[in-house]
């Protein structure tokens, strides 16, 4: 799969959710997410512009100490290099898992190195067949995100177009981040 995404520093949440709500965005759920990221043994992830993550996701932002092990799910993710000079479209591989813990211990097992945990809360819109993410990331404050996933090879270019017209419908011009959160939490 290709995701297709553009990121961009946003003032606030509240305005945005009026404009979303102007341009018919329709809030699907909100989610409070952890994501742990590993570097490989053979190879430094930040060089080659790459990522390995595992995401835990609880939904509708109910406090971690009250969650049961069904309410979270679990996911492993690979995301490839950057294909492009505007935004974050890269090559995304992700597979649900049952035991986040078991996996990492897996993964140190093989000589991968946990780097970094990222968390945040996240409200998600959906807009055809868009998907936008309002983010608030500890340590960095509001961020948006809007995204497509396309078929491996799909043509990327009328996607990318198409998310860039949403931010300029939310009065959006400046502010695109083409870098990671967890990069940015690396820069502070």
């Amino acid at each position: 799969m290709i995701e297709v995404e553009v990121k961009a520093k946003i003032k606030d949440f509240n305005s945005i959710k009026k404009k979303l709500n102007d341009i018919n965005a329709k809030k699907s759920h909100a989610e409070y997410q952890e994501d742990s990221y590993f570097n490989s043994p053979t190879r430094d992830f930040r060089k080659t512009d790459e990522a390995l993550r595992i995401r835990k996701v609880m939904i509708d932002n109910r406090e971690v100490e009250t969650l049961n092990d069904e309410d979270v799910s679990v996911f492993i993710t690979y995301k490839g290099p950057k294909i492009d000079q505007s935004s974050k479209t890269r090559e995304e591989i992700e597979v649900g898992i049952e035991d986040a813990n078991k996996v990492a211990k897996i993964f140190q097992h093989l000589g991968f190195k946990q780097t970094a945990n990222v968390v945040k809360n996240r409200t998600i819109y959906k807009l055809d067949e868009y998907i936008i993410s309002l983010d608030d990331v500890e340590g960095l404050g509001p961020y948006m995100e809007i995204e497509a996933d396309l078929e491996d090879g799909a043509i990327f270019q009328d996607a990318l177009n198409n998310i860039f017209d949403i931010f300029h419908k939310l009065d959006i011009h400046d502010g695109f981040e083409r870098t990671s959160y967890l990069e940015l939490l690396e820069e502070q």
